[in-house]
């Protein structure tokens, strides 16, 4: 058996399969399926949300009813109003947004916080935390 005839014959059979992949920019081995796939991008983190404090102006209106007056005590004689005017931002929304998941309990404040939106919260901390 001659191994360098044989050789050769193999060489020039391939030729033709190789010269055909290359007039259609076929790849002679096909691409791995994981390489097919794209990579999700990690998600980014949302922009935190920055509150107008003309706009919490307006949605706090219905807040003086208790939150505004003086000594006031509400329908429930042993739970005092406390005064949120002044207080830091972030500890507003972080409230409000504990009252409106139910994390907090208190009837009236759940039942307000129920129609705000994370930006109306927003808002209505960058207001009140301007109230002295």
């Amino acid at each position: 058996m001659r191994l360098l005839p044989l050789a050769a014959c193999l060489a020039l059979a391939a030729l033709p399969l190789a010269a055909l992949t290359a007039q259609q920019d076929i790849p002679a081995t096909p691409a791995p399926v994981e390489a097919a796939v794209p990579v999700a991008a990690p998600a980014a983190a949302p922009a935190p949300l920055v509150g107008n404090a003309d706009t919490g102006r307006t949605l706090t209106y219905t807040c003086q009813g208790c939150h505004g007056i003086v000594g006031y005590k509400n329908a429930y004689p042993n739970f005092h109003v406390p005064r949120i005017g002044g207080q830091s931002a972030d500890y507003l929304a972080n409230a409000l947004t504990e009252y409106r998941n139910g994390n907090r309990k208190h009837p009236t404040m759940q039942a307000q916080s129920q129609s705000f939106s994370d930006q109306d919260i927003a808002d209505i901390a960058a207001f009140l935390s301007t109230v002295k």
